[in-house]
């Protein structure tokens, strides 16, 4: 049977890795600002690689470190990127953001973090890890950008509607304004299920957008545009 996720330009092996390949990766990998000048980026929580591989694909100047706490996910992001076309410029850490220490500082950080606080723990604990906050709390992501980003540097997170508040404050705390913000509905008339969040020191103007992504029961043209350099057919959502 093909175990692989496949996609225009890679395939994932989305096996081992404690969270899979969803709709909340491709966002972030489609819609995070990509710069020119950026050299250097870090994937915090990589799961199957998919965010680290989107913006390899994205910008081919851009080195790309991925780091996860479980060692399967750690070990099948690895094996991704050996196989994708960009191996040069990506390396997989089995590890915790808080024993990860870089060379030098980073142009990017990007996280779909873990982000239920308060909902019964999942019973099986890798799952757990990957997506509740014991494990990895924004304050901590926050913490190590304020040490290892670039002055003009970026942090882009994919967060719970919910958390858009709250994220601002603990962003706040540590010196970070929001300099864009994506909005994501299911369809048009529900209201926000996701955002996009992302942070800089210096932003004083916050551009706001909005992407729904269903519309007549297939993918919208605004989600099936941000995804066609991606998706093989317009069968996932």
């Amino acid at each position: 049977m093909d175990s692989l996720f496949r996609f225009r330009r890679f395939s994932l092996h989305n096996e081992k890795s404690a969270l899979k390949v969803g709709t909340d990766a491709v966002l972030l990998g489609a819609a995070m600002t990509l710069k020119a000048e950026d050299r250097r980026a870090l994937d915090i929580g990589t799961g199957t690689g998919v965010i680290a591989l989107m913006a390899a694909q994205r910008a081919p100047q851009l080195h790309i470190e991925a780091i996860d706490i479980d060692g399967p996910s750690a070990e099948e992001a690895a094996l991704n990127f050996s196989e994708s076309p960009w191996p040069d410029r990506l390396r997989a850490h089995h590890l915790p953001l808080k024993d990860y220490s870089p060379d030098t500082e980073f142009d990017l950080i990007f996280s779909n973090p873990p982000y239920y606080d308060n909902s019964l723990p999942n019973p099986d604990r890798r799952h757990s890890t990957a997506r509740h906050s014991h494990s990895l709390s924004l304050a901590e992501i926050f913490e190590f950008a304020s040490g290892w980003l670039s002055e003009e540097g970026r942090l882009s997170l994919i967060l719970p509607f919910e958390s858009n508040i709250s994220s601002r404050r603990t962003a706040a705390s540590f010196g970070f304004r929001p300099r864009r913000s994506i909005l994501i509905r299911t369809v048009e008339t529900k209201p926000p299920k996701r955002i996009i969040l992302e942070f800089d020191r210096h932003n004083r103007t916050e551009n706001q957008e909005t992407i729904t992504l269903m519309k007549d029961g297939v993918r919208s043209p605004e989600y099936a545009s941000l995804t066609e350099g991606f998706y093989l057919d317009s069968s996932h959502n």
